[in-house]
């Protein structure tokens, strides 16, 4: 019952963790666009978040070994809060860059003390059940966000207070857990042993950190570059966020069926399905601009094949790694969505900025084709060779 308990709260403050990214990407772009920040600095200024995720990845490690999850999980959650409450303090481009870049650390510190715990204390038959759980809250809070876009009609600073109470009284419930840590190793627990096990982990399992760097590509792109994309073909801001929310609720509503699958089928199989499922469906949307049914059916499909990629690189991960490695595993997941992340809003800027024959799905389309051949092609081989190192 403890775990049970356990388990729901720590999906709860994914929840409102994915509200608040799901609410800032398109806001601040909006914003931007509206002030005439040019589409470049408005992707590098939604690059700050993944920034801040990669600063402080290589030394996450160390202090959720020494002092256990729930202290990572209330620092992160802290600096999210605080953060959120500084924005409507003082609008400046490269403030704003500040504050999105200790959310990036807060977010992360977060999401890793969540993830690990969560794949930690699941077995092995219930870990695609679980994970998609995690995936399905985060979504969740990620496809509500975009809807307090349209509050800065009433007030600008309304949806950064919105967003800061929601979390303080998601970071509340954390103190009612009792702190675990995770399986310990004999290595010394030094800046230089964490990159040795970042190798270690690399060898095992990179073909699973794939899928998370496309789907931090994917999800950063679609709802830092997106909006600036959507307005300067003249669609509304009203449509705009219903195309962000019906690809969201697209990916809640497969999230934990493509899970429970996942656990019968194996990560790899559901892997490449979703992938080219989500490579087809953008590139009809790129055909389909001017139809608004159709571009919402479209975005709505992609969401139920690759919003699911995320979770699914996360089981996959755990299933190619030793148990000791797993926070090395899931950091490293993170590590590869921030750079997806990264990469997104700011070749999406560029993209949409001088490639103006070229619809932006394209830019979408041809990454997950990519993965899913990576996948298709080298999945396999890795399964098989992991399962030669854990019979030696």
């Amino acid at each position: 019952m403890k775990e049970n308990m356990r388990f729901w709260i720590l999906v709860s403050i994914v929840a409102i963790s994915g509200f608040s990214q799901g609410m800032l990407l398109p806001l601040i772009a909006i914003i931007f666009e509206n002030d005439g920040v040019s589409s470049s600095l408005n992707g590098l200024n939604a690059t700050g978040l993944y920034i801040g995720i990669l600063l402080i990845s290589p030394f996450m490690e160390h202090p959720l070994r020494k002092y256990g999850y729930k202290p990572v999980i209330i620092f992160g959650g802290l600096l999210v809060i605080v953060s959120l409450m500084l924005f409507p303090f003082w609008k400046s481009f490269w403030f704003w860059f500040f504050l999105r870049l200790l959310i990036g650390i807060g977010d992360h510190s977060l999401h890793f003390g969540t993830q690990t715990w969560i794949t930690s204390f699941s077995p092995e038959h219930k870990r695609g059940r679980n994970i998609s759980l995690y995936g399905l809250f985060f979504g969740a809070g990620f496809a509500i966000g975009p809807m307090m876009a349209p509050l800065i009609k009433i007030s600008e600073a309304l949806p950064f207070i919105v967003s800061s109470v929601l979390c303080l009284i998601a970071w509340l419930f954390i103190f009612t857990l009792k702190n675990d840590f995770p399986e310990q190793t004999i290595e010394i627990n030094s800046f230089k042993e964490t990159m040795k096990r970042f190798n270690k982990a690399m060898k095992y399992g990179w073909v699973a950190f794939l899928p998370a760097f496309g789907y931090g590509f994917l999800e950063s792109s679609l709802n830092g570059s997106f909006p600036v994309y959507g307005l300067r073909i003249g669609l509304e801001v009203t449509y705009v966020s219903m195309l962000l929310t019906s690809f969201a609720i697209g990916a809640i509503v497969f999230q934990l069926p493509l899970g429970l699958l996942s656990d019968k089928f194996g990560r790899r199989n559901i892997l490449m399905i979703i992938l080219f499922t989500g490579f087809l469906s953008f590139m009809a949307a790129s055909f389909l601009e001017e139809m608004m049914i159709g571009l919402t059916i479209c975005l709505f499909i992609a969401g139920m094949g690759v919003g699911s990629t995320f979770s699914l690189g996360i089981s996959y991960m755990a299933d190619l790694t030793p148990k000791n490695m797993l926070p090395t595993g899931n950091l490293l997941c993170g590590v590869a969505f921030s750079i997806g992340s990264l990469a997104g809003p700011f070749l999406g800027g560029v993209f949409i900025q001088h490639f103006h024959s070229f619809s932006f799905f394209h830019i979408i389309s041809v990454m997950l084709f990519l993965i899913f051949l990576t996948v298709a092609i080298f999945g396999q081989k890795q399964v098989a060779s992991e399962k030669e190192s854990y019979s030696q």
